[in-house]
């Protein structure tokens, strides 16, 4: 999975970004050389690297079902009409199920009374951007939806970690323990990024 550091400037980078993938790449100024978005990655992280996905052009497929994978690490965390959604997300991004299937997921999640009287998990927040993803959109909306399921689920992940440490009634431990969780789920997250970039998706 490639893009050029011209397809990245033509998309607006921020400054600091852009600065420090020029550092690292040795260069002062865009070009059209192959650039491996792993290469990215390594050098801006996994946020900003996600931010670069709009740059990528042929691998909407991929995006999709990493933003669906992302979710996939928060599924214990959700409410069962999410989990049929997120189902028919991934199903319908591999072409098996209809766009129909997936419409009429996304709006019994969005009727069900109960999940929105509790304000929505952020765990079904994902699932809900991970439908999103595989409706028809241009490639820097995929690539926005992808980094928002991402987002989601590191934030699901950390709130879990911490309801946990209230058991101790510690708020350094809650602190940490929100902190290391974020950690450790970015870390997951960069590890599927990589992956994704060198193999892509059966």
């Amino acid at each position: 999975m490639i893009t050029t550091l011209n397809k990245i400037r033509s998309h607006s980078p921020c400054k600091e970004g852009w600065e420090t993938l020029l550092r690292y790449l040795g260069k002062t100024q865009a070009d059209d050389e192959p650039l491996p978005l792993e290469a990215v990655l390594d050098a801006i992280g996994l946020d900003d690297a996600l931010w670069c996905l709009r740059a990528v052009e042929g691998h909407d497929r991929e995006i999709r079902l990493y933003g669906v994978w992302c979710a996939r690490q928060v599924e214990h965390l959700m409410d069962p009409r999410s989990i049929t959604m997120l189902g028919f997300a991934e199903s319908y991004t591999r072409g098996k199920a209809s766009a129909e299937e997936l419409v009429a997921a996304r709006n019994e999640w969005a009727a069900s009374p109960e999940p929105w009287a509790a304000g929505q998990s952020t765990a079904s927040w994902a699932a809900a951007w991970a439908a999103t993803l595989s409706a028809g959109m241009s490639e820097m909306s995929v690539a926005r939806a992808a980094a928002s399921v991402a987002a989601k689920a590191v934030s699901a992940w950390a709130r879990e970690a911490s309801a946990r440490a209230r058991c101790a009634a510690s708020a350094p431990l809650i602190a940490s323990s929100w902190s290391a969780a974020r950690e450790a789920a970015r870390e997951a997250q960069a590890t599927e990024f990589r992956r994704m970039c060198r193999e892509g998706y059966p």
